[in-house]
């Protein structure tokens, strides 16, 4: 194991103090060459070297590093050899991050996640929330501990720091402002602080990166989405179906795509709110997006009268538009006197629709008053 600077941060470290830059290309590195006791030992661990020269091959130039390290915290809480090798190929920066800062890391984690084996399922998944600098540790802390005065259980805690870790590295304060703001918002708007909680719950797991919003620009757009007409209770139901991305909006981008879809439609404002409150696609999506939408549709000879009937199909690319009505189209659906229903949903949702549409091809109903067939 080579240490060839004396230090009390890790390197990883070291970098992620300057700038994101630095980790991906650094200005310097301490071998011109690639450190062949790195290569050789994760070679070792089954780790693809060419993955790693690919992606992040100043990983392989640096020293100290930890590989033997790194390996042993990871199969200490049960991870298999596969499961180390894939960890390194996606994240080697790991091995940059001393065993001190990875035990306090450790530590850390086990107090929100139940079993070492979750904390490794997290670690898989997400690398770069686990192996980060030293300088967040105090921050991650604060905010853990934040939340659990929330209520909100652990499981939800651990998913917002794997999936969303830049939150818990910023100061405790900045969380605590958006949190705060999110719950006035939602009693505001007429909910009920009995179920809060589940709300608030709910919102962050659908999108964590609510978290790293501006708070002053969640009322300054349900500000400009009361002024045209919307209820506080249709704004709790808009706010809930948007999961929490009308933080990423701006007054005058929906004044825009609304003006839009009001023209296209040719509906009435009342119209157009309830056509938003059943997709809120058309608040987020720009101009040249939806105009796109409506272009496929109407040239697949779909009325704006069925679109109107079901807005959630302008949330689908032309792409996908096109394909599912050809799928439809051979199994002798016509989506020009029928419902658009069956585009709807997820891949997964518009297989269920095709096949059942392929089972009633296949197989004629039944008559009961039909006489059966018998033999002579």
């Amino acid at each position: 194991m080579l240490r060839l600077v004396t230090t009390s941060l890790c390197l990883y470290c070291q970098r992620a103090q300057v700038t994101p830059l630095l980790l991906t290309r650094p200005r310097s590195v301490i071998f011109q060459e690639e450190n062949q006791l790195v290569v050789n030992a994760l070679y070792d661990l089954s780790v693809d070297i060419s993955k790693v020269r690919k992606l992040k091959g100043w990983v392989l130039r640096q020293s100290p590093v930890y590989v033997s390290e790194t390996a042993t915290l990871l199969r200490d809480m049960g991870a298999s050899g596969p499961v180390i090798a894939r960890v390194l190929e996606l994240y080697p920066e790991a091995i940059l991050c001393n065993p001190d800062q990875m035990e306090a890391q450790k530590k850390l984690w086990m107090s929100v996640c139940a079993t070492h084996k979750d904390l490794v399922g997290i670690i898989e998944k997400f690398p770069a929330s686990f192996f980060t600098s030293s300088s967040d540790h105090n921050n991650q802390k604060a905010n853990i501990a934040y939340f659990q005065t929330l209520h909100l259980n652990k499981r939800i805690i651990s998913k917002l720091m794997a999936s969303a870790p830049q939150s818990f590295s910023r100061p405790m304060k900045q969380n605590e402002e958006m949190i705060q703001t999110l719950q006035k918002t939602y009693l505001d708007l007429g909910g009920k602080e009995d179920n809060m909680k589940i709300w608030l719950q709910k919102l962050l797991t659908q999108n964590p990166y609510v978290l790293l919003k501006l708070p002053n620009a969640l009322p300054d757009n349900l500000a400009f989405l009361r002024n045209v007409g919307f209820t506080g209770d249709e704004l709790l139901r808009l706010l809930s179906k948007l999961k929490g991305f009308v933080t990423e909006l701006n007054p005058e981008s929906m004044r825009l795509t609304l003006s839009y879809s009001q023209e296209t439609l040719g509906c009435t404002d009342a119209e157009l709110r309830q056509i938003v409150l059943q997709c809120p696609a058309l608040l987020y999506h720009s101009v040249p997006i939806l105009a796109d939408r409506f272009k496929g549709l109407l040239a697949a000879g779909v009325s704006m009268e069925q679109i109107m009937e079901t807005p959630t199909v302008l949330e689908l690319t032309t792409q996908i538009v096109q394909y599912r009505i050809q799928k439809l189209h051979s199994f002798g659906y016509d989506v020009r006197s029928g419902s658009l229903e069956f585009l709807n949903g997820t891949k997964k949702d518009f297989e269920m629709s095709y096949g059942k549409l392929r089972l009633r091809q296949e197989r004629p109903l039944f008559n009961p008053v039909a006489p059966l067939r018998t033999e002579d």
